[in-house]
């Protein structure tokens, strides 16, 4: 069944007038604070995982984990020439994207499809969400997510990831990582409205010369379906680490099964033939 922005909660039987909820994350605006990192962590109650230096960046944290829900990259690139500014001061030739990662909240989420167990379910807000007392530590939805999101925790087993604070959207506010964010870097709202926001404010980067600003996520023909939470990136996808083209696995579940089942019937064919001809 082909889903879009406002409907995988009805799929999933949530009977609501709830329209879907989610996040755009501008990253032209994002300063590199983690405020939305620390927010998370204190809301959520998440583990402390480690202020180390890593020796290839300023952050600290280096990916998202059972441990790091939401997570700021700090990529150093290099621009094409230098600029003179005042008071002589020299342009290094050195630009800085900031991107705050997260959960996709995929309107197509593989992990959810693969749980044996239940422990991953669509809330009525649309987003994805680990019952971490019903997961048994598998590990399906880890191999089965295209972004590397979902983690288990060590000495624990269980899988963690952004829950977009269900507990706090259940109450009427609005996610921690949000409310948090000093530059309105990260807007949480229904995500057709953030949408529109988004590609108005594509429009305004690209008039400006931003030419390989672009919105990743934002396509519901996409591999997933289109994120619940996406984002408008200054550069390529890879550049922030994130996969160009991600595809669900369970995608073409059903037109995987049908060639197995073509290629069993003409091997059943090809023996049937040679034990005809032997006979």
């Amino acid at each position: 069944m082909k889903l879009t922005t406002s409907d995988p909660s009805k799929v999933a039987g949530w009977n609501t007038n709830q329209p879907r909820m989610g996040f755009f994350t501008d990253t032209s605006i994002c300063i590199g604070c983690k405020a939305c990192e620390v927010a998370c962590k204190e809301w959520n109650q998440v583990p402390e995982d480690g202020l180390n230096f890593l020796g290839s960046s300023y952050d600290n944290t280096g990916s998202l984990s059972a441990n790091s829900w939401r997570h700021v990259a700090f990529i150093e690139q290099k621009t094409q020439s230098q600029k003179q500014l005042s008071d002589g001061i020299k342009d290094s030739g050195v630009r800085w994207l900031m991107s705050s990662d997260v959960c996709k909240h995929c309107t197509s989420a593989a992990c959810l499809e693969v749980c044996p167990t239940g422990a991953l379910f669509r809330t009525e807000f649309g987003t994805v969400v680990v019952q971490s007392d019903v997961c048994n530590g598998c590990g399906y939805c880890v191999s089965a997510c295209p972004f590397g999101v979902i983690d288990q925790r060590r000495g624990d087993g269980r899988v963690w990831k952004c829950t977009l604070c269900y507990d706090r959207l259940k109450g009427g506010l609005e996610p921690a990582c949000a409310k948090a964010c000093p530059t309105k870097s990260i807007q949480f709202g229904e995500l057709d409205d953030l949408r529109v926001a988004a590609r108005k404010r594509l429009e305004v980067l690209e008039a400006s010369g931003e030419t390989k600003a672009q919105l990743y996520g934002d396509d519901e023909k996409d591999g997933v379906g289109g994120f619940g939470a996406f984002f408008l990136l200054l550069d390529e996808p890879q550049v922030y680490g994130l996969p160009p083209d991600p595809i669900s696995a369970t995608n073409d579940i059903s037109s995987e099964w049908k060639s197995a089942g073509k290629a069993a019937l003409a091997l059943l064919g090809s023996i049937l033939l040679t034990v005809g001809i032997k006979k």
